[in-house]
Formats: C-alpha cells, sequence, structure tokens
C-alpha cells in the first residue's frame, strides 16, 4: 500500500487536506502528523522521521511561510530531512500563508462556506495573485465579513478546491508534487 506522512504545522492544514487527498491520491493511505506551530514542527522533524516504521512512506512537510524568506525556510527544513536521514522529503512552503490558496480559489470558498457573491471577485488583482498578500487570512475573514475562521473553514472549503488552480504558484507546486511523488510511485 502507497503511505503518505505529511508533517504539517497547523490543525488547519490537515482539515484542508483531508478534503484535498481522496481527490488527489485515492489510492493511497496517508497519516498527518500536526504540531503545535511551526517551531514545534522544526524541532520535531528529526525525531519523528527517524521513529516512522511504516515500509515504503514518502514524506510531506507543509509550512507557512509568514514573514519569512521562503528559500531560507525550505533550505533549513531540507537539512533537517538530510539529518534524519530522508533527503527526498517533499517540502513544500504556502506563500504567505495557507490562506491564500483560498483566496485564488473563490468559488470553492463560496461553496464551502455557503457564502453567495464571492467568486465575483476572482478577477480583482489581489485575488489574481493572492501569494504575494502579506496577510492572506485576514484578507479573507474581511472578504468572508467573519465567516471564515482557520479550522472550521479549512475544513469546509478544502473538499471544493480545484486541484487545477493556478492562480497561487505555491499551491500548484505543492499539488504537482503530490502528483509527481503518485506518479514515479506507480511507475
Amino acid at each position: 500500500m502507497k503511505h503518505l506522512v505529511l508533517l504539517l504545522e497547523e490543525i488547519s492544514a490537515r482539515e484542508m487536506l483531508k478534503g484535498v487527498l481522496p481527490n488527489l491520491l485515492p489510492d493511497w493511505e496517508y497519516r498527518c502528523i500536526v504540531f503545535e506551530g511551526k517551531q514545534d514542527l522544526e524541532k520535531n522533524i528529526v525525531k519523528k522521521i527517524r521513529s516512522y516504521r511504516v515500509p515504503n512512506s514518502f514524506f510531506v512537510i507543509l509550512r507557512d511561510q509568514d514573514s519569512g524568506d521562503c528559500h531560507i525556510i525550505k533550505n533549513r527544513l531540507l537539512s533537517l530531512c538530510e539529518y534524519a536521514g530522508k533527503p527526498d522529503v517533499f517540502v513544500r512552503i504556502a506563500c504567505h500563508e495557507l490562506e491564500s490558496w483560498y483566496l485564488a480559489d473563490l468559488e470553492a470558498v463560496e461553496q464551502g462556506l455557503g457564502i453567495r457573491g464571492l467568486k465575483r471577485h476572482q478577477n480583482k488583482k489581489k485575488y489574481r495573485n493572492p501569494d504575494r498578500l502579506s496577510s492572506p487570512s485576514t484578507e479573507l475573514e474581511k472578504l468572508t465579513k467573519g465567516v471564515y475562521q482557520k479550522v472550521s473553514g479549512s475544513r469546509a472549503i478544502g473538499p471544493y478546491l480545484h486541484l487545477a488552480n493556478e492562480r497561487s504558484n505555491s499551491f500548484r507546486v505543492f499539488i504537482s508534487g503530490l502528483q509527481r511523488i503518485a506518479g514515479n510511485e506507480e511507475a
């Protein structure tokens, strides 16, 4: 059985992935290991990877960029993975926050949260490339007039996210990377 292990910074990422992964990788088992923030994630990566004993497991790390430099963050995470003896871990950084992925797909937000009229905002400049927004979570809360909450909102929006959406480059790279992992395993 194909097995994916996702090391995540926060609960909201797990809730979103519960809606995305069954559509993206229907023949895979997966396990989400959620940490209590980015410091906890980075502090425990080596221990978690070294102690994981399920054969044929593929590891993925998903972390928000927040205000950091995504290249520095990714290199630090890759170094920790290499130190753990697993240099082939797929590391993705959500620019700047996971919510940029939702702002890139306002139709999914509209469907998930049951708020009519959101998708008509998609052609506004800031929603055509939401990875550039410094605080996508604040933007999403304003746009939904406070309806969006991190965990419940991620759970509601996840199943509706269009996997081919390219308005968020970090989402596109994350999805294509998972597809590549699945394709390599099937070969």
